[in-house]
């Protein structure tokens, strides 16, 4: 599958650079005394992600590692990608910190989320996805609605992917039966939910109470896997004010182990009553 949008694609060609240079058994200080034009703390924001990268650069620190051209070319194409913008990028409702979540659902093969307290952005119904944003009472009265047609344009760009993304879903009994919006807005969310999880690449689960005390107890995650072997798996994990990506392979499989353990004990959207 490709990576896709710019923040991917910088973060996938940076951990690229990283590997080559540490193969080399170069600091990144000895790469900047190698002359190259690259100071190290400019280094430091290509491997990891922070800053687009020139099609020079690239071919200077291939040339410093000692990478044969095959490998060059590859890695020069994929320069050019970090600094082409995606409809996310330029969009000034969406915070920098979830611009890479973004970046990242747009080229994740399975997305696994577990939710206690809301419907998952990417399943919401528009009414729903209002009364949400009206209830954090933003000072700006067009704010919900900046937000709410992000929030749609989100789901039609995921939902248009070719090929679909695995889409797996445990919802916290709580979550339907919380009124945001209202009865009516509820019922309209659980007919979608219930419509939704008929497609072959969707599955939603619904964790009863009667299941207790339970393994996800310490709040709402997600778990992105890729196709791209070069590119490891992510668990996001989402606050008020930011958001934690945790790439670490015993980070990744404790929440992998957490989310089997949910599963086990959901039962499917179906079969809730």
């Amino acid at each position: 599958m490709p990576v896709t949008g710019q923040r991917v694609v910088r973060r996938a060609l940076g951990r690229r650079l990283t590997r080559l240079r540490v193969a080399t058994g170069k600091s990144r200080r000895e790469v900047a005394e190698a002359k190259l034009g690259i100071s190290e703390p400019t280094l430091h924001r290509i491997e990891t992600g922070k800053v687009p990268v020139t099609v020079a650069n690239v071919r200077a620190l291939c040339w410093l590692y000692g990478v044969d051209e095959s490998i060059t070319d590859a890695l020069s194409d994929l320069a050019l990608g970090t600094s082409q913008e995606e409809w996310w990028d330029a969009n000034p409702v969406i915070p920098d910190w979830f611009k890479l979540y973004v970046g990242l659902e747009a080229s994740a093969r399975r997305i696994c989320t577990y939710e206690g307290e809301v419907v998952p952005g990417e399943l919401q119904t528009e009414q729903y996805a209002r009364a949400v944003y009206s209830g954090e009472q933003a000072v700006e009265a067009e704010a919900a609605d900046r937000h709410v047609k992000l929030r749609m344009q989100r789901q039609s760009a995921l939902m248009a992917r070719d090929p679909r993304p695995r889409l797996v879903t445990v919802l916290g009994e709580g979550v339907l039966c919380r009124q945001v919006g209202g009865p009516e807005v509820l019922a309209g969310q659980i007919e979608r939910l219930r419509e939704v999880a008929e497609q072959d690449n969707v599955d939603v689960l619904v964790l009863p109470w009667t299941a207790g005390a339970h393994a996800a107890m310490a709040g709402a995650f997600r778990i992105m896997d890729f196709e791209d072997p070069e590119d490891p798996d992510v668990v996001y994990l989402e606050s008020h004010l930011g958001a934690l990506y945790l790439e670490e392979a015993a980070e990744v499989e404790e929440y992998r182990r957490i989310f089997e353990l949910i599963c086990a004990a959901a039962v499917p959207i179906a079969d809730y009553r």
